[in-house]
Parts: C-alpha cells; sequence; structure tokens
C-alpha cells in the first residue's frame, strides 16, 4: 500500500469550513458571532446546538481561530498562520477540544478547574471546546457551575451538544445559546457540487439531489455518503449509481408503481415489485420511499409549491398532482396510514417482503375514499353526471316509447309539467309576522306572546313579573320579587332569556334587550304579566284577610270564594276543610303565582297502617 493510500484523508475533514462565511445554512450564528467579535462583546462562554454534521464544532473552532488569530481582520482569521493551523488541526495547546463522552467525570472537570487558572503560552485566550456535554455527570456539571459563571478573563467556553434537553437549566443559564437549523437540500447540492470539482468528478443534478435528500439536513453525513459514492463510481456519477449503492428504486420506477395503484391494477404492482426487488432494492428502503412518495403526492395536493419533496425530483411535481387529484385527499391520507402501519410490522417480522406485498396491493385495491366522504357529508354527486344513471335514465326513456315519435314527446312532455307542479307544491312556505311597535302599553302583551313561543318555563318566569317597564327603544326593564327565585334563575338564564329576547325581536324588527331589576317582595306590585282574573283573586283574599283584624283563619266558605275563579263552577264546601287558608301557607301561594292555580279541593292524608290492628291519620 502507498504512502498516499494510507494517509487518505476524507472529505468531511478535508472540506471542513475554515472562515465563518464557510459554515453553510448557519448564517445567522456566524453573523452574531462576527458581530461580536467586532464590537470586542465575546461572551466568557457558549452553547452550540443542532442536529449532527451542521457545523457546531466547525464553528467553535472558527471562533478560537478568530480569538487568537494575530492577522484577524474583521473577525476573519487568516487561516494561514501557526496558531490558525494549530487549532484547525485540533493539536493547539491553548485550544482543547475534550470529548464529554469520554471525560464526563467529577475528576475530569478537577483537572480542568485546576488547569483553569493557568495562563495561555502563546494565544490571547485559552479556549475549551466541550463536545456532546450533555454526556457529563450531574456531579460534573455542578463541579463546573463555579468556574462557568465566573472564570478567569483570558478563558473560553464553547459547549456543543446535539440535546440540549438533557443539559441542566443552571448551566444553560450561564451561555449564550445558538440553536443551529438543519441544512436545507439546495444549500448541500451546491456544496457537493463544489467537492466533485475539486475532486474532477462529473456528477449529475439528479445524483446530487439524491444524495442531498438522503442527508436529511445533515452536512457531513452527504459528504460521507458522497464520498462512498465517489469510490463507487469510475469517474461519472449519475442517479442509477446512488440508487444501486444505496438500495433504492428509481424516480422512474416509484412513479409507474404508483400509477398502478391509482389505476387499482393489483396485477401490474406485484409485477413491478418483482422487478424491484430482483434489481437488488431493499424492503425497508422501498418502503420509506413508499412513506416519502405520499407524503409529497399530499404536499403537491395541499397547493405546497415551496415544499420540496423526498422522494422524487421536482420535476416530478405536475404528475404527482394528477395522482393526488385522482386519488383525492381522504385516500392519500389512508395511504399513508396503511404504509405507515406495515412498516412498523416489517421491521418486527422475519417475512418483510409479504408485508411489503400485501400493503401495495391493499393500496392498489382501496376505493375513492373522497366520494364517501362526500355522500356521508351529504354533499351528493349530479346523477345526470354518472354514466351509471345517464345508462338507467335512457333505458327508462327507451321503455316509455310505446307508440310514435309524437307519442314519445307528449309523454316527455306530460312528465316535465308534473315535475314542474310537483316542486311547485312541495317548496315551503316562509311565515310572514307582521312588524309590531314596541310602546309602553303593548310591552306587556308582546312580553307574554313572546314567551308563549319559548316555552312553558319562561311563560311561569314572565307571570312572577312585577312590572314590565320600557327602558329604551330597544330596552326592556322586568322588576321581580326578591322571593321570586324561579323566575330570577331562569331569566338570568343565557340560554331561555336569548330566545325571549329573539322573539321580540323578530315581533318587533329592531334588537330588544332584556334586563332584570329585582325589589321586595312587600313592595312588588301585581304582576303585570299575570292573568287579569288571577289579580281579582289575590286581591279578594288580601282584602278577606284585612276585614278581619283578629289572628282568626277565614272561614270554609270565604276560601272557596276566593280562591275559585269567576268561571268555574262552585265548589260543594265539604271539599274544603274548614279553618284552614291555603294561601296563608308560602310554597302553596308560590305555586299559585307560578301557574296561574287556584284551590278546588282539600283532602286529609290517607291513613298509613302503623300497626296490625291500629292506624294513624296524618
Amino acid at each position: 500500500m502507498s504512502t498516499t493510500e494510507s494517509h487518505y484523508t476524507v472529505l468531511a475533514r478535508r472540506f471542513r469550513p475554515q472562515a465563518f462565511d464557510d459554515v453553510v445554512g448557519q448564517e445567522h450564528v456566524s453573523k452574531a458571532l462576527r458581530n461580536a467579535i467586532r464590537a470586542g462583546r465575546v461572551a466568557h462562554a457558549y452553547m452550540f446546538t443542532g442536529a449532527r454534521g451542521v457545523g457546531k464544532t466547525s464553528t467553535a473552532r472558527i471562533l478560537a481561530k478568530a480569538l487568537n488569530c494575530p492577522h484577524v481582520e474583521d473577525g476573519i482569521p487568516c487561516n494561514e498562520c501557526e496558531i490558525c493551523k494549530g487549532i484547525s488541526g485540533g493539536n493547539d495547546v491553548d485550544v482543547l477540544e475534550i470529548d464529554g463522552a469520554s471525560n464526563r467525570g467529577i475528576d475530569d472537570i478537577r483537572s480542568l478547574r485546576a488547569n483553569v487558572g493557568v495562563r495561555s503560552m502563546r494565544t490571547r485566550y485559552k479556549v475549551y471546546i466541550i463536545d456532546e456535554v450533555h454526556m457529563l455527570t450531574r456531579e460534573a456539571f455542578n463541579a463546573l457551575l463555579k468556574t462557568l459563571e465566573e472564570p478567569p478573563p483570558n478563558v473560553k467556553f464553547v459547549f456543543c451538544t446535539t440535546e440540549p434537553g438533557k443539559v441542566p437549566d443552571t448551566i444553560l443559564s450561564r451561555c449564550q445559546r445558538f440553536d443551529f437549523s438543519s441544512i436545507n437540500e439546495t444549500s448541500i447540492a451546491g456544496r457537493l457540487r463544489e467537492i466533485a470539482a475539486a475532486e474532477g468528478f462529473e456528477v449529475s443534478e439528479d445524483a446530487l439531489e439524491l444524495v442531498a435528500r438522503r442527508a436529511r439536513g445533515s452536512m457531513r453525513d452527504s459528504q460521507s455518503l458522497f464520498d462512498q459514492l465517489l469510490a463507487f463510481s469510475d469517474g461519472q456519477v449519475g442517479a442509477e449509481d446512488v440508487h444501486r449503492m444505496l438500495g433504492t428504486a428509481g424516480d422512474d420506477m416509484l412513479i409507474s408503481l404508483f400509477d398502478a395503484i391509482t389505476q387499482h391494477r393489483p396485477g401490474e404492482v406485484l409485477s413491478l415489485l418483482e422487478q424491484c426487488l430482483s434489481a437488488g432494492v431493499q424492503t425497508g428502503e422501498l418502503m420509506d420511499q413508499a412513506v416519502g412518495y405520499v407524503r409529497d403526492v399530499m404536499v403537491v395536493l395541499s397547493g405546497g409549491q415551496s415544499v420540496s419533496l423526498c422522494s422524487v425530483g421536482t420535476r416530478y411535481r405536475d404528475h404527482l398532482g394528477a395522482q393526488g387529484t385522482q386519488l383525492g385527499m381522504p385516500t392519500v391520507l389512508a395511504c399513508f396510514q396503511i404504509l405507515s402501519d406495515a412498516r412498523t410490522r416489517m421491521f418486527r417480522s422475519t417475512f418483510s417482503r409479504t408485508v411489503l406485498e400485501m400493503a401495495f396491493v391493499q393500496l392498489s385495491l382501496l376505493e375513492n375514499l373522497s366520494a364517501l366522504s362526500d355522500l356521508l357529508s351529504g354533499r351528493l354527486p349530479d346523477p345526470s353526471m354518472s354514466p351509471v344513471a345517464a345508462d338507467g335514465a335512457e333505458k327508462k326513456n327507451t321503455d316509455a316509447v310505446t307508440g310514435s315519435e309524437s307519442d314519445y314527446a307528449s309523454s316527455l312532455h306530460s312528465q316535465a309539467e308534473a315535475a314542474e307542479s310537483q316542486q311547485v307544491a312541495e317548496e315551503p312556505e316562509v311565515p310572514v309576522v307582521p312588524r309590531r311597535e314596541l310602546t309602553p302599553a303593548n310591552c306587556t302583551q308582546l312580553l307574554q306572546q313572546c314567551a308563549k313561543e319559548v316555552g312553558l318555563s319562561a311563560v311561569s318566569a314572565v307571570k312572577a313579573v312585577a312590572q314590565v317597564q320600557l327602558e329604551s327603544d330597544s330596552r326592556l326593564l322586568l322588576s321581580l320579587p326578591d322571593n321570586a327565585e324561579f323566575a330570577r334563575r331562569v331569566l338570568d338564564g343565557t340560554e331561555l332569556r336569548g330566545q325571549i329576547e329573539t322573539q321580540l325581536s323578530r315581533v318587533t324588527g329592531r334588537p330588544i334587550t332584556i334586563g332584570i331589576l329585582m325589589i321586595p317582595a312587600n313592595a312588588a306590585a301585581p304582576s303585570a304579566a299575570a292573568e287579569p282574573e288571577q289579580v281579582d283573586q289575590r286581591e279578594n283574599l288580601k282584602a278577606h284577610r284585612s276585614d278581619q283584624p283578629s289572628a282568626a283563619t277565614p272561614s270554609r266558605e270565604t276560601v272557596r270564594r276566593a280562591a275559585a275563579p269567576s268561571d268555574t263552577p262552585a265548589v260543594s264546601a265539604e271539599n274544603l276543610i274548614g279553618e284552614f287558608d291555603p294561601t296563608a301557607d308560602p310554597f302553596v301561594r308560590q305555586v299559585m303565582d307560578t301557574f296561574g292555580a287556584t284551590v278546588v279541593k282539600i283532602t286529609r292524608a290517607p291513613a298509613v297502617r302503623t300497626s296490625d290492628h291500629a292506624t294513624q291519620d296524618s
């Protein structure tokens, strides 16, 4: 083996960013750090978080070079001096890179604290870069707190982690945090294009797009995969080389496969699957591609023109849109659910090919769920647009022809007239409600009518109203005795009061609201909403009680005359119990006021057997 081959450096290391402008997709971080260096506002501790391979450690090295390079200009290191080369190579004595996974104990942090006070040998700042800092133990984090909060002026800390949720808040609060975002596919493809030109390889755009999609936002993953792809090829790299190396199906094969699924041809689906698997496509990779393909159909069908595709090239966007239109969104979502469940079963099964074939055949037999959704929601299709309905109508018309063409025409004319008359007859008549002016004289009457339209509870509540006042053109004020608890609850309720207000607004033709005013029961006037004969009955009872200064109760005949309505036939005196006034009971009086009732008959309670030989009247 030659010396050159034994010291080969992978692309991810050879093309590592050396300046802030070289960090792809992290412009927000680069700009903030450069401005801090220009203004002399560099913090003593930084926390870089983000997914793998997005430039966290590379940015930490660039920051160390920008702080210590003697020829730095505008926050950009020269990358030519000995200090810059030592930091780039990771062997500078004043820039220490520590692996948090292998140096995670409290003893390692104690050693770090002991060396923090030692001044740097040849640079301005001593920089500690701790990678995967979330791997430190709780004791190690606690030992680092004081040093991290008040380090020596010539010491800077840079922490890098992919899981910031595992870092204690006490550490996070002492650092300036920068979140590194995933890199978009266009930026990854552009960087790979530069690497291919520098390495002297011809790579097609489809291959670059495939590698960029496969990296899923990680620049280091894309460079590692691209390095493997360049070793796999002989100077020219195409999309077929990428699929063959990854064990995935080509874009054209995926399009053909889902065309057969869309057109409900399960036999063709199985044939295409056989071709894919015979060509070396892995079942797991094909299932992942299918899930991504259904996702892309959903994106295109939803109108996401600016959203990138993850399964096929951008030039197939129109074809995906046509397939999505034919399937419908409910069917596309059902396809995703079927594939997702099948993928879960596949990785727990020893017969993954059978699971894959079953899932794809199930997709090809899936009916159009959009029509079913329209049917369930009441959006029935036009029968005249259905081929089956058209055939049935043609057959019916053919059977109706029993004579000449003129007889057939006259029969059609008669059917049209009958259908038109039936349609006119079936049109519901909309009742017209005459509008009435709301005045102080008729406000009570209108309130009673509207309460009857609402229901029995509203009628009972309105009868307990002592007075109705027209406070303004659009507001009624109802006075209630403070002992009319039932009426207050009904009229204070949002539902019934809203219904009464709606009825009033419908009758008067303008918005009407209701207000409630509670007044003392002894000062309440007779209910303006009560029936006139009930007012007379209560007045008679009051007059009768006032005529007798003593505490004696009214006689049986007096109670009968006062309680019975005028249009009710006389009640026999045997029906009432002497020396007992039912209206003296508050509960009975409340029932009478609420429901407009009158006392017709009072009987004794039934006898209750207390033993085998005795009974007791109650």
